[in-house]
């Protein structure tokens, strides 16, 4: 061994709907990084799935006058060969192809939603046999999936929202479906339709009146073919972060409760009341009943573990007025932009984002790659 400081490829951007998002929660991590420890190599990719040398300056990364960034596809082109005897990248383009741009160590795979959050890159550093940060290619696929989070937590005998799943053509000449009579009345108004493999409320309707259910189903088919529609669950939004250490440990932070304080054109918590809008504050901790705090934190450890979670994931519950808890989702690669909740709530539970970080790499690497 030698004391050389851990490079720590850190990807971001991506070919989902949330490249952006993904490209300000780099932005957020490049910053925080313990420069003391880590050698680190920016890696955009860009919306048409192209691997760049991307920037290390945060502030290329930043949301500035509501104006989303985005990975510029001009920088030096990059590939990382799936091939475990070489952990490397690899220029492909420019004045010398085929030369090696850097060893790499770790992977920090900054990416939400497809082809990135999904088990897709997962399968691509497991081929390569290099560590990375978060869940492995299983646990990855079913959480971003939102019908298999469901009916895994189900299966274990968690309480989820009642959901019906509309699936894209089978290939037959079958048209797209739709709810029947049935169960509209099983769900109720409003419902939410949704992608079944999106995150940042990306492609998200309330619907309030079944007359909207046909242009909210097209909206979120314009993300993902198929779409869960959800019966709404009447509760405050509260979220919990879940942590591995390098020594095994699985701890939950103290929750956060989101709640909207200014009128938005949705009425709900959606994108733009996420990452544009000054319409939401934060309790960090949530004001919750001790005994609904511990079986919530309980409650987010066991779904992590249910669903077979690695390294860290944010859970989003529903909280009824009696305390009850519905698991709403669990997301494996949570946002860590300046306001996401997860490195919030880990900073008021007692691990900073730089430590927080470094728990992270350290885990991934401690974990390394395989069955296990």
């Amino acid at each position: 061994m030698t004391d050389r400081k851990l490079r720590v490829a850190v990807l971001f951007g991506g070919r989902s709907s949330e490249h952006a998002i993904s490209c300000v929660s780099a932005g957020s991590v490049l910053s925080h990084l313990d420069r003391t420890r880590f050698e680190v190599i920016p890696v955009g990719i860009s919306v048409d799935g192209t691997w760049v040398l991307g920037s290390g300056e945060p502030t290329d990364l930043a949301i500035r006058d509501r104006m989303l960034p985005i990975v510029d596809a001009s920088g030096a082109a990059l590939t990382l060969p799936g091939d475990p005897t070489r952990k490397e990248l690899v220029r492909i383009a420019g004045d010398a192809p085929g030369e090696v741009l850097s060893g790499v160590d770790v992977v920090f795979p900054v990416l939400h939603g497809a082809f990135g959050e999904d088990g897709t890159i997962q399968g691509l550093l497991e081929l390569a046999d290099l560590p990375y940060v978060g869940s492995g290619v299983l646990a990855s696929a079913a959480a971003m999936d939102k019908e298999f989070t469901r009916r895994v937590l189900r299966a274990d005998g968690f309480p989820v929202t009642d959901t019906i799943v509309l699936r894209g053509p089978d290939g037959t000449g079958a048209t797209f479906p739709t709810i029947t009579a049935q169960q509209r009345d099983r769900l109720g108004l409003p419902v939410f339709v949704k992608p079944a493999r999106a995150g940042s409320s990306v492609g998200i309707t309330k619907v309030e009146d079944w007359s909207e259910l046909p242009s909210a189903i097209a909206t979120a088919r314009r993300t993902d073919p198929k779409v869960l529609v959800e019966a709404a669950v009447i509760g405050r939004e509260v979220e919990c972060g879940v942590l591995e250490f390098p020594d095994g440990r699985i701890e939950a932070s103290l929750p956060a409760e989101i709640r909207m304080v200014a009128e938005n054109s949705a009425g709900w918590y959606d994108f733009s009341a996420k990452y544009l809008d000054d319409a939401c504050e934060f309790d960090i901790p949530a004001k919750l009943d001790d005994d609904v705090t511990v079986e919530l934190q309980t409650m987010a450890v066991a779904a992590f573990r249910s669903l077979g979670c690695q390294g860290l994931a944010r859970v989003d519950f529903f909280v009824g007025a009696d305390g009850c808890l519905t698991v709403n989702e669990i997301n494996t690669m949570p946002g860590f932009t300046p306001i996401s909740m997860f490195p919030r709530m880990w900073a008021v539970t007692g691990v900073d984002y730089p430590a927080l970080l470094s728990i992270l790499i350290d885990t991934a690497m401690v974990r390394g790659t395989g069955l296990r």
